[in-house]
């Protein structure tokens, strides 16, 4: 892919960030290749853009994104019909999802400007929660939807169903569905699998679970998930891809299933899903 056009949106928190997209900004117009910003990032270097995400998207062909990986994160809830290609440079150390350092920038734009990207095709999931028979709005989410209890500390009851057939009732702090990309977010913290990112399925994690036997469950990603609260008496909150969490009643159903369109998310030539893995979770093999 040869773009002609990028999108570049900054985490405006992270230190360092305003250099950043002045040093990306002017290497990129070095390349003839225009850059358009996202109104809080034009702000962050004294410019001036009425551009919010969704519309940045729809104006670009490639957005380029300077934080980590909650930034992207952000960014691709932002999208909703609008997805676009997205291409991470990391203000910090190398995470899953970006695929360049900030010390490595000038490598990053040559790159993209040559078109020597590749792109990882990411399943997306698509949430909608139904009380009292009414379905209410979508969600889009990248990496997993939690429920949980929040800040108590009791188990609570969530019956699990995978296209219409019962799977069991969690008696757990919680479960996760998340997508291969989220497999190495909070499912793996909570013992779920690492899944490669384009396997094609998604998987089931309970959080704690009472009963020792309940383990991950792995299902295409064809598949619709339908998670019912049955507790009637303690709270229950639902988190897409760690936003703010929204508060479900008893009988309440969440439907996740898979969305209908999947992010292109850029990978750098020598760049591997495994290879970051090794560097993330310091798998240096055996000592023996």
């Amino acid at each position: 892919m040869s773009p002609k056009t990028i999108g570049l949106i900054a985490h405006p928190k992270k230190r360092g960030a305003a250099e950043l997209i002045k040093a990306v900004s002017e290497e990129f117009s070095k390349l003839g290749l225009p850059v358009r910003l996202e109104k809080e990032s034009a702000a962050l270097v004294g410019g001036k853009s009425s551009l919010t995400i969704p519309q940045l998207a729809r104006e670009t062909d490639l957005l380029v994104v300077l934080g980590g990986d909650g930034t992207i994160l952000n960014v691709a809830d932002h999208l909703a019909e609008n997805v676009k290609p997205i291409f991470g440079i990391n203000v910090g150390s190398l995470g899953f999802l970006t695929c360049s350092t900030s010390a490595d920038y000038r490598e990053a734009v040559q790159a993209v400007a040559k078109g020597k990207i590749q792109f990882s095709e990411r399943t997306m999931l698509q949430v909608q929660v139904t009380t009292d028979g009414k379905p209410g709005p979508v969600a889009i989410g990248l990496n997993d939807v939690v429920l949980s209890r929040g800040k108590l500390s009791r188990l609570i009851l969530l019956r699990t169903r995978v296209d219409g057939e019962d799977l069991t009732e969690f008696n757990a702090d919680g479960i996760i569905v998340a997508t291969p990309t989220g497999s190495t977010a909070y499912s793996l913290s909570a013992g779920g699998p690492i899944m490669a990112p384009e396997s094609g399925v998604f998987v089931i994690t309970p959080i704690c679970p009472h009963v020792l036997t309940n383990r991950s469950v792995i299902v295409r990603e064809e598949s619709q998930i339908e998670i019912e609260v049955t507790d009637r008496d303690d709270p229950v909150f639902l988190a897409v891809d760690g936003r703010d969490p929204t508060l479900l009643k008893f009988g309440d159903i969440v439907s996740i299933r898979r969305y209908e369109k999947k992010l292109p998310l850029a990978v750098m030539p020598n760049v591997s899903f495994f290879g970051v893995v090794r560097q993330k979770l310091k798998w240096s093999g055996s000592n023996i």
